[in-house]
Parts: C-alpha cells; sequence; structure tokens
C-alpha cells in the first residue's frame, strides 16, 4: 500500500486544469484559425488539460466558419447566454429569450443588420442609441455590451462569466484552477472570474492594463505562446505576481501586509496552548473560503462547528466516512469540515491515511481541494503515525498543520513545510526544531509575547530571517472582541472611571454597556471634562483596541459649539453603529 501510495502523491499536479479562451481576436484572425494554433489546443488536451471556448458569436454562426470546435469540451456562446457541449452536439439556454416586442421595435426602427439567436439580439454601432430608447420605451431590464463595434443586447446578469461559470460547474472545475485568455471589452467579465487572465498582444489597452500576462505573439500565436508556457511549467513563472490572490497572514510593525500564495506552499502554525494558533489558522482558512478555495478542514476537537460558510461532517457521535468526504469534495464549492470527534483517538491517523489518496486524486483530476487543514496534526501525523502518502510525497502541498507539539511531528511533515508561524512565549524554540540554525538569522530576543496576537513568521522557502508580525482576527473573534467589551467583564484595571474635574467622583465603567449606561447620567461638566482632555478617545484606542471608534470619537471632540448633550449623542450612536447592534442581532451565536 504505502508503494502504491508513493506513486500517486508523486505523480505531476497541476495548478491550471483549464483554458477559457475567446474566438476573434484572440484565437482567431479574421474569422479563421491557423494550424499552428490548432496544434497547440491539441497539444494541450493531451496533457489532461480541458478547453472552454468563450465567445460572443450565436453558435451556428461560430459553427459555419470554425470547424474544429470538438476540439473544445464546453463552448460558451451568445457571450454567455447559451452552452454547447461539442461531444453530444447538444446546447443549452442559461436565460430567458428577449421578448419578441423588443427585436419588432427594433426592426420598425430600421435597426439593420439585426441578429437574433437564442437569447442574444446583436447588432453595430450606432444603433446603441435606439437599443437604449427602445429598452426605455418598454421598460425592460436588459444590458447592453460592446465588443470593438458590435452591439450586444442581453438579460441583466448574463455575461462571459456566467456563462463560464455555467461551463465550469458541468466540468467539476474552480475557477482557481482556470486560465482564460482574450483581447476585446466583453472579456472583462470572464478574465477577471480565472485565476490568470492573460491578454494577447492585440488586446485592447484596457485588457492589458488588468492582465496577469501579456504576450507577445498577437492573436493564434499569443495563445500558442500561452500554451507553450503552460505546457512547460504551468505558468509557475507568473506564481509571485499573482498577487491579487494572495492571503494575509499578519502585519508587520511598520503596517506592512505579511501574505502568502494560496498555491504551492506548506504552512506550519505551531504554539502554546491558548497562545492563538487557532485564530490565526481560523483567519487564514476564512480568508481562503472567502474567496471560494476550496478547502477540507481534519477537525479533531469540533473547534471548527460555527465556522461560516463551511459544510461540518460529523459531530462528537458519529464520525464520517472517507467516502462521505470525498463525496461532498466532488462539488467545486463545498468546504467541508470533517469533525473526528465521535472517533476514537487512535484511530484517526489511519482515517486520514485512508483519506489521502481520494484528496490526491481528487487534485489529479480537478486541481482541488486547494488546501487540506490539519487540527492537532502531532495527533495526526506524529512521528509514530508513519502517514504513507505524506512521508514519501515532495509533491504534496496546499496543507496546514496546527499542532501545539511540533516536535512530535513526523519529521517527514517539518521538511515539506514552507511557512512556520510560531505563536507564544518560546517561539524561537519553535523554529529551531526545523532548522536549528534559523535562531542565530533571527537576531531576536528568544522568549516571544504572550500576547495571542504576535507570532513570529519564518519563511523557510525564501530563508527569509524570521521576523515579528501581529496576526489578524477572524470575523468570529471581532464578533467576541465586540460581546467582551459590549457586555462582558474588563476588570478593574482597564476600566474607564468618571471622575470629573476636582476628581470628586469614581464611577467605573467595566464595559461599553455601563459606559453608556453612566454617561447618560452624569453631569456635563464631568461628560465635557473627560471628552476635550481625550480621555474617551484614548480608551476605545489603548483598551478597547478600537481604531476607527477612536477616531470618530476625537472628531466629534473637535467639533466646535457642540453641547454635552449633543456630544454625548453623538458618541453614543459611534459606541451603538459597531456594538450594541451587532451584539444583540447578528453577533449573538446560537
Amino acid at each position: 500500500m504505502e508503494t502504491c501510495l508513493a506513486v500517486c502523491f508523486q505523480q505531476l499536479l497541476m495548478r491550471y486544469m483549464a483554458v477559457a479562451c475567446d474566438y476573434d481576436g484572440t484565437l482567431a484572425l479574421d474569422g479563421s484559425v491557423d494550424h499552428a494554433t490548432l496544434d497547440a489546443l491539441h497539444r494541450l488536451r493531451s496533457s489532461g488539460r480541458q478547453l472552454i471556448l468563450v465567445t460572443g458569436r450565436r453558435l451556428a454562426e461560430l459553427l459555419s466558419v470554425f470547424g474544429h470546435a470538438d476540439i473544445f469540451d464546453l463552448v460558451v456562446a451568445e457571450n454567455g447566454a447559451t452552452l454547447y457541449e461539442p461531444k453530444g452536439q447538444t446546447e443549452k439556454a442559461l436565460a430567458e429569450p428577449l421578448p419578441e416586442s423588443f427585436i419588432r421595435l427594433l426592426r420598425e426602427h430600421e435597426v439593420e443588420p439585426l441578429e437574433v439567436g437564442r437569447v442574444v439580439v446583436a447588432t453595430w454601432q450606432p444603433h446603441e442609441n435606439v437599443i437604449l430608447r427602445t429598452i426605455q420605451e418598454l421598460g425592460l431590464e436588459l444590458q447592453v455590451i460592446f465588443n470593438k463595434g458590435a452591439v450586444m443586447v442581453l438579460p441583466a446578469g448574463i455575461n462571459k462569466a456566467s456563462g463560464l461559470r455555467a461551463a465550469l460547474e458541468k466540468l467539476k472545475l474552480s475557477a482557481h484552477n482556470l486560465v482564460g485568455v482574450g483581447d476585446a471589452e466583453n472579456d472583462h467579465a470572464f478574465l477577471s472570474l480565472c485565476e490568470c487572465s492573460v491578454a494577447v498582444a492585440n488586446a485592447l489597452p484596457a485588457i492589458k492594463e488588468n492582465a496577469d500576462w501579456i504576450t507577445k505573439g498577437d492573436h493564434g500565436a499569443g495563445v500558442v505562446e500561452l500554451i507553450e508556457e503552460i505546457l512547460k511549467n504551468d505558468l509557475s513563472h507568473l506564481d509571485s505576481g499573482l498577487s491579487r490572490h494572495h492571503i494575509v497572514v499578519g502585519m508587520r510593525d511598520a503596517g506592512q501586509a505579511v501574505k502568502m500564495s494560496p498555491y504551492g506552499h506548506n504552512v506550519l502554525v505551531a504554539g502554546t496552548s491558548g497562545a492563538g494558533k487557532s485564530t490565526l489558522a481560523a483567519s487564514i482558512l476564512e480568508q481562503l473560503v472567502d474567496s471560494d478555495y476550496q478547502c477540507c478542514v481534519i477537525d479533531s476537537e469540533g473547534d471548527y462547528e460555527s465556522f461560516e460558510n463551511v459544510l461540518v461532517l460529523g459531530n462528537k457521535d458519529r464520525a464520517p466516512s472517507v467516502n462521505e468526504v470525498l463525496q461532498i469534495l466532488e462539488t467545486p464549492l463545498t468546504k467541508p469540515v470533517v469533525n473526528l470527534l465521535g472517533l476514537p483517538l487512535r484511530d484517526r491517523p489511519a482515517f486520514l491515511t485512508a483519506l489521502l489518496p481520494g484528496i490526491q486524486e481528487l487534485r489529479r483530476r480537478f486541481g482541488r481541494p486547494h488546501w487540506l487543514i490539519v487540527d492537532e496534526a502531532h495527533h495526526m501525523l506524529g512521528r509514530e503515525s508513519k502517514p504513507a502518502g505524506l512521508t514519501l510525497s515532495d509533491e504534496m502541498h496546499g496543507m496546514i498543520f496546527i499542532t501545539v507539539h511540533p516536535k512530535d511531528l513526523s519529521p517527514s511533515i517539518l521538511s515539506m513545510t514552507d511557512e512556520v508561524i510560531a505563536i507564544g512565549k518560546e517561539p524561537l524554540k519553535i523554529l529551531q526544531k526545523i532548522d536549528p540554525d534559523v535562531a542565530k538569522r533571527a537576531n531576536l530576543a528568544e522568549r516571544g509575547s504572550e500576547e495571542t496576537n504576535q507570532a513570529l513568521f519564518w519563511s523557510r522557502r525564501d530563508m527569509d530571517v524570521p521576523f515579528k508580525i501581529s496576526t489578524i482576527s477572524t470575523r468570529t473573534e471581532l464578533r467576541r472582541h465586540r460581546r467582551k467589551y459590549a457586555e462582558g467583564e474588563i476588570g478593574p484595571q482597564k476600566s474607564f472611571y468618571f471622575r470629573g474635574p476636582e476628581n470628586k467622583l469614581n464611577l467605573r465603567a467595566s464595559n461599553l454597556t455601563v459606559f453608556l449606561q453612566l454617561a447618560e447620567g452624569i453631569d456635563a461638566a464631568t461628560w465635557n471634562y473627560h471628552l476635550h482632555r481625550g480621555d474617551y478617545a484614548r480608551w476605545f484606542r489603548e483598551v478597547i483596541k478600537d481604531p476607527e471608534l477612536a477616531d470618530e470619537t476625537s472628531r466629534i471632540q473637535k467639533l466646535p459649539h457642540l453641547t454635552a448633550a449633543e456630544s454625548r449623542a453623538l458618541i453614543k450612536a459611534a459606541v451603538e453603529k459597531t456594538y450594541t447592534s451587532p451584539v444583540k442581532a447578528d453577533d449573538v451565536e446560537g
């Protein structure tokens, strides 16, 4: 079994599983595709990748000029309004046809030429003014799309991106495994959907400006150039430039964001219990989920049950089966959390070992799941567990290991780690487990921080010197933060005290709710005394740790001619906007 797994894991995994290509002006020059471009398309298909043609043309018109549509797995036609499968020669409308009354009026207004597809209605400039007047006259919800002089009318929300989404769903592919190439205005939508967008050399300036890469060749030659690069290195030379997809893991002291690539990396998050490692991992997961990267979380302790936009499998009474997890992962947009509380601790490493070949097979076929997150990794992937696939593979990536005991991890896990984020009182000791020389390069005090948002970040891949970062909070942590300061007990040392100008009062506000209650009852002199000294803004900034609320309070403090009642009402509204309403509504966890 171990040898079989080794072969499985060491197969070359592709990031880009498909290419979506525009027709006119990109693939075709003057309506036709040359032999060199056709040959390149065939070679791309032979590599195991899929091809999607995305065109503004009506299907019948496309097939009349392009006799090689069967090279493509799917054709998105009519600017996203229809989907055609060459293999079965089936066409499906993705929207309702435009009203006959609209088409009839255009003909009465002598709009010529006028092409009517299954959905799209198309003509040329300068007929756009007549079209817009007709849409307004009939009160229709339609959109007008321009493409190098062509004018297309479609139902609202229908464009090349919406059609491409339908194609991806049929192929069980994620847009994060897709390269798109185009040249004109109507390509903006679908190119922005792709993980990597490419403009051919003859593309409009606006397309080039937003593209991740511009080919040297124009039209079909540019497509050939793109295919050659995909076949040669899977566009790995573009990885560093795809920063719009990067995930923020923290902030440096100077305010610079520290980011990591969402592809090709393995991350170890390690630290003492309660140091904040779970919060950091949740922050990374939250960003990946928000961006629709498919993640699979191995949850040993049930810590992710309340996580947003995921599908929880299993509970404390029943663990899911391996087949159940793999079936869920077949759908690109699902993000399963695999709750293993119902499985004995001793059986969990075997569960993961049984799951890994299926994960890797899905990645071989579809390029996903993009990330596998293993919590309590020292239990699942420890020195004694010897997980067959991982110990033998140098190709396994897209892993996040979370552990309180990095020294207990399998050596192969440590060796495959690209980034280490160490949290706790002695972060350098954590880094030393991976590279004994790292502490010498760090030039930092060995003792770390007891604050839960402080960490050391080290990129082993880049051999950077470890440096301090402040990790970012998740939405869940922000909700907890708001509840804590709105209704919880802050403690005497950090509470706010209304004392007044003569220090006669000693009214303690142990949270924001009490603060607002006391503020309603104190006299104007006491309120204004603390306001104009900046005490409220300082407390909001330093204790509540809410710079936006502090800035707003400072602004109110500087407004001229405000009475105590007016400034009190403004600050109350600012506090309630962020804290009181969310606490009593959306932020309450059921």
